[in-house]
């Protein structure tokens, strides 16, 4: 206990006023002098929520414009979406899902899109934009990270005619 005193700067706390006590009533003396066990829990943040913030984070640097609108991918279980974006009028210029027809119909995945199903999904985005006269855009992944699928999104898209 010296040791820790001379360390403490000459002041000993005990633990026991440390820890909060039960708040006694007027009327009758505590009946429970005992301190009370305090818990201290963590909060619990799921993928998604860390994914939303990654986005957010991202959002604050990536802006879409007429000149160079965004390109957003999003990512289910099931599907892949692909949005161009002009974010000063809140419009979509373009897009393209894995749930449109000529993707449905192309390839038979029966659990999630494949690199090749992503990678199909960069190319029509890519001939989307085009053909609206769009060539450069921000690439906005997401919040996701820059691998697999979104990866192959982005990859395709440049290789079809995309400046990011």
């Amino acid at each position: 206990m010296a040791l820790w005193s001379s360390f403490l700067g000459g002041r000993v706390q005990h633990f026991s006023t440390l820890v909060a006590t039960p708040p006694s009533s007027h009327s009758r003396p505590c009946q429970n002098p005992s301190p009370s066990v305090v818990t201290v829990e963590a909060k619990a943040r799921t993928r998604q929520d860390n994914r939303i913030a990654r986005h957010q984070r991202i959002r604050k640097k990536v802006e879409g414009t007429p000149d160079r609108p965004r390109l957003s991918v999003f990512r289910s279980n099931k599907h892949l979406y692909v949005q161009v974006i002009d974010d000063t009028k809140m419009h979509t210029l373009a897009s393209t899902s894995t749930m449109q027809k000529p993707l449905c119909e192309e390839f038979d995945y029966s659990a999630s899109p494949t690199l090749d199903v992503a990678k199909r999904v960069g190319e029509l985005i890519a001939k989307y934009c085009l053909e609206k006269g769009i060539s450069k855009v921000a690439f906005d992944r997401g919040g996701y990270p820059y691998h697999g699928r979104v990866k192959a999104i982005a990859e395709a898209a440049r290789e079809h005619g995309l400046e990011f």
